[in-house]
């Protein structure tokens, strides 16, 4: 039985991790930093995640979906905060449907917990991956707190090793192996609204709340002990932006215009917004995902992506469930389903990752736009009623199993017809007749 060495002890890592032990293969972990679950985990350098159908089918596959359950919030819509007016309710999906609002570091132990106990799963803290020989797949580690160096040679190995992987870059000096990296003009920074003193949530803890502001935007998730985690995404440069708000004051008079509703629930705003960091949001693209049968880039090593899909890690651990699917079609076959995976899986991830980007304009900007209301109150009605016939692209997204790159051509065609609906005379009053309904099941038929 080969020896597969995970690079990485993240989300993707552990988890991955987990799937190939419970075939019975030999799995060591190494990973640059120290353990977490020995450590607090620290505040201000995560986005609470929205876990949805891609990543509960890996967990499915892991087997560990009663223990994910008991840490995460479903969310069955978003609650929209305006600068003025009354905030209002928008449902996801069906009644049924929901994203789980889970925290980053309490996921990540758990996975890990998960997997420390197979017997056939180590880990390897502090270790820093510093080469690697292609021609005979030998690793070599520092180790971060002694600086002893070690080198390891196993059968396989699966890089999960971040946006920034020390695999991917060790690649990215082999011939016709393709880089990109982009850059958004925003960054996030985490802030935090506590639970009231009795320990019970200050919104509710059932939706994702949004206040979008344009070029600004502030996003809140719950956490269980009563909290929300929450992101402001922001320019780096400008007249409001990091860079300008310089003082407590700046900060306060910012928040005090453009999020009024949120002075009184953040109590340690100053504080958290000074003492966290401002991190930067990366889009990474490569190809090819493999060098031979030796190594795969999966998760944000291969394709990292900005978080507005909420599919970051959803799409890391569709990763997991992928791959598992095409090495047992190809009776676990290594050279087969490494050439596989890579050559199939990547225009899935361009797709979300093109959608990710789409969507932070969508969020920041047409969320609250009445036009916009409308046309996702019309998809809705159709959806409900004629759901073999037409999927809104947030439901094929967060919703289904349909790859991210059909998704992303249906929404496109959906998107034509609605342009059309849309532009009709006085289609605010006759959006719900049946000469719209029947037109736009002419168009989709098409």
């Amino acid at each position: 039985m080969d020896k597969v060495a995970i690079i990485g002890a993240g989300l993707v890592g552990s988890l991955q991790a987990i799937i190939l032990a419970k075939k019975g293969y030999q799995v060591d972990v190494y990973e640059r930093r120290v353990d977490m679950r020995k450590v607090e985990i620290s505040a201000g350098r995560s986005i609470n995640l929205a876990l949805s159908n891609r990543g509960w089918k890996a967990i499915k596959l892991a087997g560990i979906t009663e223990e994910i359950e008991k840490i995460a919030i479903p969310m069955y819509g978003r609650i929209m905060h305006p600068i003025d007016g009354d905030n209002f309710y928008q449902q996801y999906g069906k009644d049924d449907e929901a994203i789980y609002s889970v925290s980053r570091g309490g996921l990540n132990v758990q996975l890990m917990d998960s997997a420390d106990a197979m017997n056939n799963v180590n880990f390897h803290f502090s270790m820093q991956c510093t080469d690697i020989d292609l021609d005979n797949n030998k690793i070599a580690f520092k180790n971060t707190e002694s600086g002893e160096e070690s080198f390891i040679s196993p059968d396989r190995i699966f890089a999960t090793d971040g946006a920034f992987s020390a695999i991917r870059s060790r690649l990215q000096r082999t011939d016709r192996f393709n880089y990109e990296q982009m850059y958004l003009d925003h960054g996030y920074k985490e802030l935090y609204i506590p639970a009231n003193n009795d320990g019970s949530f200050k919104m509710d803890k059932n939706a994702l709340h949004i206040w979008p502001r344009g070029e600004y935007m502030l996003i809140a998730l719950a956490n269980e002990d009563g909290s929300f985690t929450c992101t402001l995404f922001f320019p780096f440069d400008g007249e409001k932006s990091f860079n300008s708000l310089k003082t407590r004051g700046d900060v306060e008079e910012f928040f005090k215009e453009i999020f009024p509703d949120t002075i009184d629930l953040m109590p340690s705003l100053l504080e958290d917004y000074f003492e966290n960091p401002t991190s930067s949001l990366v889009t990474v693209r490569c190809s090819p995902w493999n060098y031979l049968d030796k190594i795969l880039l999966m998760g944000d090593s291969s394709h990292a992506i900005v978080p507005f899909y909420g599919q970051g890690m959803n799409s890391g651990f569709e990763d997991c469930s992928v791959f598992d699917e095409i090495f047992e079609k190809n009776n676990r076959n290594w050279e087969t389903s490494f050439k596989e995976f890579s050559g199939t899986r990547k225009k899935d991830a361009d797709a979300i990752s093109n959608l990710a980007i789409q969507n932070f304009v969508e969020m920041r900007d047409k969320v609250a736009d009445q036009s916009f209301l409308l046309r996702k109150k019309i998809e809705k009605k159709i959806y409900e009623k004629y759901p073999s016939k037409w999927m809104p692209l947030y439901s094929q997204v967060t919703f289904s199993h349909i790859p991210y790159s059909e998704a992303l051509a249906a929404g496109k065609r959906q998107e034509k017809i609605m342009d059309v609906i849309m532009a009709k005379p006085n289609i605010d009053t006759i959006w719900d007749s049946q000469e719209v309904e029947k037109e736009i099941l002419e168009l989709a038929n098409a």
